[in-house]
This record gives C-alpha cells, sequence and structure tokens, in this order.
C-alpha cells in the first residue's frame, strides 16, 4: 500500500505540529503542512495530496468556505476540524462538500478511523457523482436518439421500430454507436429546417 500524501491547512505552528505528531502516531503519511492561506488552490493543486486535513479554531463562513473550495472537495477527501460549531457552518461544510467534518478540535486516538471515515465517503460519493454523470450522459443520448427517430419517421413515413433499426443499421455500417449517428442526424436535420 503506498504512503497517504496529506496536506494540512493550520495557521497556528503548535497547532500544526500536534496535528503532525498525531499522524505519525496513526500512521506512516507523507505530511506537508501550509500555514498561510495565500494561494492556497494552487500550492494544494501542486502537491496533488490524497486527503486534505484542515483544522480552525474558531471558523467563520467566509473563511471555512475559501479554505474547503481552495482543497478541492470534488478532487480529494477533506477532513475538517473545528473547535466550535453552529447548523449554519456544518451545513455550509457539507454543501462545500467536506467530506468529514469534526467538532471538538483533534485528537490524536481519533485521526485514523476519522482519515478513513473521510476516504470512505468521498469515495463513495465519487461513485455516486460518476453514475449520476453516466444516467444523464444516458439520458440526453435517448432524448437525441429519439430526436432522431421522430425526423426519420416524418420524412421517410416510417414507424417507430423501423426508424430505430434503421438507425441502428446505419451504426452497425458506420462503426459507430447509435448516438453518434442519431446526433449527426438531427444536426443535419437541424440545418435542413
Amino acid at each position: 500500500m503506498q504512503t497517504l500524501s496529506i496536506v494540512i491547512v493550520e495557521r497556528d505552528r503548535e497547532r500544526a505540529l500536534l496535528i503532525v505528531d498525531a499522524l505519525r502516531q496513526a500512521g506512516d503519511f507523507d505530511i506537508f503542512v501550509i500555514g498561510d492561506e495565500t494561494s492556497l488552490a494552487r500550492r494544494i493543486a501542486e502537491r496533488k495530496p490524497d486527503l486534505v486535513l484542515i483544522d480552525l479554531a474558531d471558523p467563520s463562513r467566509d473563511v471555512m468556505e475559501e479554505l474547503t473550495l481552495a482543497s478541492g472537495p470534488l478532487d480529494r477527501p477533506v477532513a475538517m476540524f473545528v473547535d466550535r460549531s453552529d447548523p449554519a457552518l456544518t451545513r455550509a461544510a457539507i454543501e462545500a462538500g467536506v467530506s468529514t467534518y469534526v467538532v471538538d478540535g483533534l485528537r490524536a486516538d481519533r485521526i485514523r478511523p476519522i482519515l478513513d471515515a473521510a476516504i470512505a465517503r468521498f469515495q463513495m460519493f465519487h461513485r455516486m457523482r460518476t453514475e449520476l454523470e453516466a444516467t444523464r450522459a444516458a439520458l440526453e443520448e435517448r432524448k437525441v436518439i429519439d430526436r432522431a427517430k421522430g425526423f426519420l419517421m416524418r420524412m421517410r413515413g416510417i414507424g417507430e421500430d423501423e426508424a430505430y433499426a434503421l438507425l441502428r443499421r446505419t451504426a452497425m455500417d458506420q462503426k459507430k454507436r447509435i448516438a453518434e449517428v442519431a446526433q449527426a442526424l438531427v444536426m443535419t436535420a437541424d440545418l435542413l429546417k
């Protein structure tokens, strides 16, 4: 198993060292600490970490959103530790894509299970996003195929099954997918209108 790369975002040097120590006790990690949020998004992107850990003693909604967006929660798991919270801040963190949001700070004995949970939750949501995108693409293809069938039915005076068979046969002859042939037909039909 490869070493997990973690970027820690923490302004306070002493707190950052405590987090690094806790991580070292929890496992073998490649750890990089960012203490200044200047160019945070670029710096995190350059490191390409497996996980981002954000520690905020007293979060404001603006700071939390900025840190969360910069850490790329759609690209990697983000674990956020806060000393205090309220429902609005919790909601903002979850809506921003934070994988794990822990109130009452960071304790060494909890770090590994929390990181594991953040990774598992991120992977679950990543699979869901991928499936949703595939479903949307399939629906769009279905719409294009239906439009192409409608065009063929009108132009050739044929039924729906015959129009689909014609699309399928053309796709096979051209070694293309039915959706590609349908898209080309729809584009052509739109030009001829």
